[in-house]
């Protein structure tokens, strides 16, 4: 699996809680692409991370200051502005309404919606719902 050619110099990265995963805990057959997408990533521009993927990737650890060691140093922390949330909670309902399962809970809509609102690229491997919510998201994507 090759690093993406479509990171571009100077974005802002929004990485997904899938990508963290993958190269936490370096177990699937998406560690190669992960690793170096997010390495790419971390030399073309700031990387960040949000509240809800903070929390998606919290369950593996018993301290959250083993997970701050690990993530502090290359991930920048963001909150989630409130027109995001307000866009998230659109998008899950228009999701909804489309007969999206109920099992589908919110996280991706706010990552999507808090990359609209703030111009970031999502770096993930799991695009269908970003695609069909935000359109207009950008996407670092295998």
């Amino acid at each position: 699996m090759d690093t993406p050619t479509d990171i571009r110099v100077g974005d802002a990265f929004l990485i997904d809680s899938n990508v963290l995963i993958d190269v936490m805990t370096g177990e699937n057959e998406w560690l190669e692409w992960s690793e170096s997408t997010l390495a790419a990533c971390l030399r073309a521009g700031p990387a960040y991370m949000n509240p809800i993927i903070y929390a998606e990737v919290s369950v593996r650890f018993s301290d959250p200051r083993e997970l701050d060691q690990l993530i502090a140093p290359q991930l920048k922390r963001l909150p989630i502005p409130y027109p995001a949330a307000f866009l998230a909670g659109k998008a899950h309902q228009a999701y909804r309404n489309r007969g999206g399962s109920r099992a589908a809970t919110l996280p991706d809509f706010f990552v999507g919606a808090h990359a609209l609102v703030e111009g970031l690229t999502v770096v993930t491997r799991d695009v269908r719902r970003y695609r069909e919510a935000f359109p207009d998201v950008r996407l670092v994507a295998p």
